[in-house]
């Protein structure tokens, strides 16, 4: 087998991986906040985080697997909530492909992550400035920090792993 190939494979199978543990950290992470329409599950974004890597394929296969697991578990709304995370992915992955810094990538994800989560909540909830605004937007883009922040460490150990820095996009 080739070193593309094997390079494909390695990817596909860590595309699979992190899609099954975006659709898993639902079920399985016991820290929830939840403040209605808003919910933050400790570490849910760090699979999507981790995918941007992999390309934008792998980004959106992540993010659909988020947006599953969610929808199984906290139903419809948070699932809806989730399947944002299929376009902060693919943003982030190609910013990641055309060279942005990780950081620098999470710091532009952040905003559109919490806007596209108050757009998603907008025709579902009565309206009250404070609870979608502040509560839903900014405290998608603080849950988006803390799970930056959680790849962040992760990434930095699995840069050590030759499988892993193969596919890295960013050098």
């Amino acid at each position: 087998m080739n070193s593309v190939n094997t390079i494909d494979t390695k990817r596909l199978t860590m595309t699979a991986l992190l899609t099954a543990l975006a659709i898993l950290v639902p079920f399985i992470v016991v820290f929830k906040v939840i403040i209605p329409p808003f919910s933050a599950t400790l570490g849910s974004h760090v699979p999507m985080f981790l995918s941007m890597f992999l390309g934008p394929w792998a980004a959106v296969a992540v993010g659909l697997g988020s947006a599953l697991g969610f929808f199984l578990t906290l139903g419809p709304l948070i699932g809806a909530r989730a399947f944002m995370h299929v376009f902060v992915a693919l943003a982030g992955a190609a910013m990641i492909q055309k060279g942005v810094p990780y950081k620098k990538a999470f710091l532009i994800t952040a905003p559109i992550h919490g806007l596209l989560e108050v757009l998603v909540v907008l025709p579902f909830v009565p309206f009250d400035a404070y609870k979608i605004f502040v509560v839903t937007g900014v405290g998608t883009m603080l849950h988006h920090g803390v799970d930056a922040i959680i790849a962040y460490a992760l990434l930095k150990v699995l840069s050590k792993s030759r499988s892993f820095s193969q596919l890295r996009t960013d050098g």
